[in-house]
């Protein structure tokens, strides 16, 4: 079936053109433009929706995401491989990206690399767009006299790393979503119903159900003073738990108990593992090495207790040892299977290849989890709104049935 694709490319004489082909797969309509003589620069799916209607948050629609920086990356990487020089390409970049904060960058790079700058020194300028990871991999590229190459195997890298991302977000939303949608019913009757029964139930008199008697309590407390001081202390605790975090202590106690809960700990454990991988076959391939490459890791697994345990796998290495035999000692982070796996790799020169093998099954394991999370916290949740609702109703309707006992009303 075919697709139509959007494409900007240059010309012959350096103009840009835009337009649209139709074709099986982009890489086919990229060579089918090389052969009418034109230099690729974007080529992307026709969506029927606009993508670009997006709601602008003051403070965070400047935020250059992982994906955007992987999107430049992969252009960056074709129109080097087609030999348009990388002063060039920068510019070309810069003057099509949408994020205005990640244009400004790529010209304060453009710039730094005209004036004699290497690309990835121009890039440890900015940390928060360039993360390590890509400085790295673009020194090893630079000195490799293999640029093009390492930049596609770092878009690739990152567009993993941002699947992954979004993967995991997916996971999350569904439940928060949920749970924001009860706290608002639930919200919203004990704060605008709970009062209506309450005049109805005084002027009727009479003791009130235990179930019902804690309801009032419950909006009398909501509507008055106490709800300031709950609100502010549960406020304060959040504020005070993401310093805790922060601290070197709070953040290894935090990221060991993440591993842990019997539903999100296996979730968070594999997309740690899928992250270490994916980075270090890419980094290994690239020719950065292994020392380096396990500080990296260290530093990009978004956990501190599988961080540290490649810390003291890379003194390992130092000394002299497999990489596999330093990570053998902690088979509950580090599964047996991709210390074989790790093992084979280093026995047969193949490392990389064996890292990437690893890389692609946790992406997978990932994607399984998240599905079965999926499938079963939506009933769970269903579950607990209708039962918390339920509740709620039936404590407001008890006393009616006192009500219908009395001799006047039978």
């Amino acid at each position: 079936m075919s697709i139509t694709f959007e494409y900007k490319v240059r010309d012959r004489s350096g103009a840009l053109v835009e337009g649209q082909l139709e074709g099986d797969s982009m890489p086919l309509v990229v060579s089918r433009l090389r052969e009418m003589g034109y230099m690729p620069i974007s080529v992307t799916p026709k969506s029927s929706i606009n993508m670009k209607t997006e709601i602008k948050i003051p403070g965070l629609s400047n935020r250059v995401k992982l994906k955007e920086v992987a999107v430049v990356t992969r252009q960056l990487a074709t129109m080097v491989d087609s030999g348009l020089s990388v002063v060039r390409s920068l510019g070309i970049l810069a003057g099509q990206v949408d994020n205005a904060q990640l244009a400004k960058v790529l010209n304060e790079v453009r710039l730094d690399v005209e004036h004699g700058s290497a690309l990835s020194a121009a890039c440890e300028k900015h940390p928060k767009v360039f993360n390590h990871l890509f400085c790295t991999l673009v020194q090893a590229g630079e000195v490799g006299g293999n640029l093009d190459e390492v930049l596609s195997t770092l878009a690739v890298t990152m567009e993993k790393q941002a699947s992954l991302n979004q993967t995991v977000r997916s996971a999350m939303t569904y439940p928060a979503v949920v749970l924001a949608v009860m706290v608002i019913i639930f919200s919203a009757m004990i704060i605008f119903i709970v009062p209506v029964f309450k005049n109805l139930f005084k002027t009727l008199g009479g003791k009130l159900p235990a179930p019902t008697q804690i309801l009032i309590d419950i909006s009398a407390n909501v509507t008055s003073i106490w709800a300031v001081v709950v609100l502010a202390a549960i406020v304060g605790s959040i504020v005070a738990f993401r310093r805790w975090i922060r601290t070197e202590s709070g953040r290894v106690t935090w990221d060991r108990f993440k591993l842990r809960p019997p539903v999100f700990g296996p979730l968070f454990h594999k997309v740690a593992l899928a992250r270490v991988t994916s980075t270090l076959s890419s980094l290994m391939s690239s020719g950065v090495p292994i020392l380096e490459s396990l500080d990296i890791c260290s530093d990009i697994s978004g956990n501190r207790t599988v961080g540290d345990i490649l810390l003291e796998a890379k003194e390992g290495v130092r000394e002299g040892r497999p990489l596999a035999d330093p990570l053998r000692g902690h088979e509950k982070i580090i599964p047996s299977l991709m210390v074989q796996m790790i093992e084979v790799g280093e026995q047969t020169g193949a490392l990389d290849d064996m890292l990437q093998k690893v890389a692609e099954f946790y992406d997978q394991e990932v994607a399984a989890t998240v599905d079965n999370l999926t499938a079963l916290l939506e009933p769970m949740l269903t579950v607990v709104m209708g039962a918390g609702v339920g509740v709620m109703v039936v404590a407001m309707y008890l006393p009616m049935f006192d009500y219908l006992k009395l001799p006047g009303l039978q």
